[in-house]
């Protein structure tokens, strides 16, 4: 089993940035590859932003390339989500989650963290 805490969330004006963090217990933090997913009020989880085991490969949803950065420390057992220029339809529980592969698609990852409430003021 893999525990995933997510922390970093709150409340931004439009422009603002923050930087989430998800640290990990339990497993073997570096044998797998991470994933941010957020949801908003009414709308299906969607996918944010992966990262592979070692953090030579991400990839991210198209509505926040350019903007957002995810990156790993292994030796920390944390994965990061950098958000820069937030819009406020960045505005979502965004969560982490784990899994054995370096995916986009939310029922590839076996385990999830609880979730941090981002809101973008306009």
């Amino acid at each position: 089993q893999v525990q995933l805490v997510e922390s970093g969330g709150g409340l931004v004006q439009a422009g603002g940035s923050l930087r989430l963090s998800c640290v990990a217990s339990g497993r073997t933090f570096s044998n797998y590859a991470m994933g941010w997913f957020r949801q908003a009020p009414g709308k299906e989880r969607e996918f944010v932003a992966a990262i592979s085991w070692s953090g030579a490969r991400t990839y991210y949803a198209d509505s926040v390339k350019g903007r957002f950065t995810i990156s790993r420390d292994n030796a920390k057992n944390t994965v990061y989500l950098q958000m820069n220029s937030l819009k406020p339809e960045d505005t979502a529980v965004y969560y982490c989650a784990g899994g054995a592969s370096f995916s986009k698609r939310s029922d590839e990852y076996d385990y999830w963290g609880q979730g941090t409430q981002v809101t973008v003021s306009s």
